[in-house]
This record gives C-alpha cells, sequence and structure tokens, in this order.
C-alpha cells in the first residue's frame, strides 16, 4: 500500500494516519470487511492486511488527493471567484470573521516563533 501504520494503535485509529480517511471512514471500511475496529495493527493477520489494502485501493487516497485538492483550488485561482481570490490574499475563505483572530493567524502565517535571548 505505500503507507506504514503503527502498529501499537487500534487499527480504526491506525487507518486515520493515511490522508483522507477520518475516523467514519475507517470505521465504515473495517464493517465493511468485517474486522473488530480494536484490533491492535500488529495483531491483523495476512488475510485481513489484504483485505484492507485491497478496501483502499479503489480510493482516491494520500498524494493523488492533495494533487486534486490543489488543483481544484488552483482552478479557482484562475476563475477569480470569490473563493479562489481569498485562497490568494491568505485570508479564511469559508465565511469566518477576520476582524479579531484572522489578521493574527495571517500575520504569523510564514513566520517561525522566536524566544526571547535571556542575558546574564
Amino acid at each position: 500500500m505505500g503507507h506504514v501504520i503503527p502498529d501499537n494503535k487500534s487499527i480504526w485509529i491506525g487507518l486515520t494516519t493515511i490522508y483522507g480517511i477520518g475516523r467514519p471512514k475507517s470505521l465504515t471500511i473495517l464493517e465493511e470487511i468485517g474486522i473488530d475496529f480494536m484490533t491492535k495493527v500488529k495483531d491483523l493477520t495476512d488475510e485481513q492486511e489484504k483485505k484492507i489494502s485491497e478496501a483502499l485501493k479503489d480510493m482516491v487516497l494520500e498524494n493523488d488527493l492533495k494533487r486534486e485538492v490543489m488543483t481544484h483550488i488552483k482552478r479557482l485561482k484562475e476563475i477569480k471567484c470569490y473563493r479562489g481570490m481569498r485562497h490568494n490574499l491568505g485570508l479564511p475563505v469559508r465565511g469566518q470573521l477576520t476582524r479579531k483572530n484572522g489578521r493574527t493567524a495571517k500575520k504569523l502565517l510564514g513566520r517561525a516563533r522566536v524566544r526571547p535571548v535571556l542575558k546574564k
């Protein structure tokens, strides 16, 4: 599959480490396959691992999904719609207010946190 899932976690939490799979989706996948969601990743049999990888094979995940999202955002920017312009300006896109925290978040977006130097 290409993605390493931590061995010590339950399979339903471990699947959420894959970009594009959240908790509800992982529970749905495991229910369809017939695997108990509390099973630890290290306790899975080869057959169960094969079933999981077969279920995930048809889904758009990881880099393909990231690329798809980026192309959607790029299209919004190219057609210069409201959402595209907000993306260009680095402002909230989904209607959040910017009077209070939006400015702070935008200002801190590209800066690393600087720790003060203590004098002796």
